[in-house]
Formats: C-alpha cells, sequence, structure tokens
C-alpha cells in the first residue's frame, strides 16, 4: 500500500494536505516495468495517470517506421499520461521504461470524481500539473531556439 509520505514525494502531489492525499491512496496501484516496456503507446486511450516513484521512463514520438525522437524523459518524483485528466484524451507520446521502474498509476476516471468532488484540492493539484507543464514547455522552447540559432542558414543571417 502507498502511504501519505510516497504520495508527497510526487511533484503535483506535494501541496496536498493529508487529507486530500488519504482521498488518493485507495485509488493508487502499484505497477512495475521493465526495461524497455512499452508503458502506453501514442494514440491509445488515457485512462491511467502515472507518477513515477522510482526508474526512467522515456517520452517519445514516432516520426515513421524507422524514425522517432526522444520527446523528454520523466524522472522519480514526476507525473506523465496526463491525457487521462481530461475528459476525452489520448496519449500524444510513447511511453517507454528507460530502466525498471515503479510506478503509482491511478484511473483517470476516479481521480477526476476526486477532484470534481473537492474543488479546492482540484485547484492545488492543476496548480501543480501546470508548474510541471511551464518547467517541460520553457525547457523545450529553450532546445527549439538552440536548435534554430545553431542552423546554418539562420546562423548566416546572425552574422551579417
Amino acid at each position: 500500500m502507498v502511504s501519505r509520505e510516497d504520495l508527497k514525494s510526487i511533484l503535483v502531489l506535494r501541496y496536498l494536505t493529508d487529507e486530500m492525499l488519504d482521498k488518493i491512496i485507495p485509488i493508487v496501484d502499484i505497477l512495475h516495468f521493465d526495461e524497455r516496456e512499452v508503458i502506453f503507446k501514442e494514440g491509445d486511450k488515457g485512462i491511467q495517470f502515472y507518477l513515477l516513484k522510482r526508474g526512467k521512463v522515456v517520452l517519445e514520438k514516432r516520426i515513421s517506421d524507422k524514425l522517432s525522437f526522444s520527446a523528454g524523459s520523466v524522472k522519480p518524483g514526476y507525473s506523465f499520461g496526463w491525457s487521462a485528466m481530461l475528459e476525452e484524451g489520448n496519449y500524444t507520446l510513447n511511453a517507454i521504461a528507460a530502466e525498471p521502474c515503479e510506478v503509482y498509476s491511478i484511473k483517470g476516471e476516479k481521480i477526476k470524481k476526486i477532484l470534481n468532488d473537492d474543488h479546492t484540492m482540484g485547484y492545488i493539484m492543476n496548480q501543480g500539473l501546470l508548474r510541471v507543464l511551464k518547467r517541460r514547455l520553457d525547457h523545450r522552447t529553450e532546445q527549439f531556439i538552440r536548435v534554430l540559432t545553431q542552423h546554418p542558414d539562420i546562423k548566416s543571417l546572425n552574422d551579417e
């Protein structure tokens, strides 16, 4: 069984009160994935929201049968599979265990009901999700700008 302390180690849950965490504990499943095991695939219906306890998960986007790129990785304390938090959402990336992982899993329908019933809890948790999203967006923006500025055509415009 998962404890409050276990859940407090997850960024999106860190600011929830003990009473709020007690509402989540009964709906958490503990899953284990082996290295290279697929957790979910792009296009799958977003049913489970995941919280990484141990290991590393790679989020990747397939461009073709032969080409994919890493859209990022998830380290312990972070969450993924946010599509399960939407009313109707499909996963937009593949999630693959980069090493053996221990993952907390929560059915989207169950957490959405709890958050709908307790709007304060929903607000606090959504603030946590937004913090993570902002960090990821800022990081991706920096990567994008770095790639653009290194492109020969753009670099030559800057040199002029």
